[in-house]
């Protein structure tokens, strides 16, 4: 399983909640979680075959920022 980190502006419990659906309704999310209490945010997600830029467009979709840490 490969594993992203993105630095996000999901800043919030409410930022959580719109991006939940999104990420929990993807079969290909294996496990995801947001660290707002890291300065970056960061978004850390599990998954067996989607790629950084996937999960960037269904952070956008959310309507919300996403840029891989490296």
């Amino acid at each position: 399983m490969k594993q992203y980190q993105f630095k996000t502006n999901i800043n919030c419990g409410g930022c959580v909640a719109k991006v939940t659906p999104i990420l929990n309704n993807n079969p290909e999310v294996q496990q995801w979680q947001v660290d707002t209490n890291n300065p970056n945010k960061v978004l850390t997600v599990q998954s067996e075959t989607l790629q950084e830029e996937d999960i960037k467009a269904l952070v956008q979709k959310a309507g919300f920022k996403a840029e891989q840490l490296s």
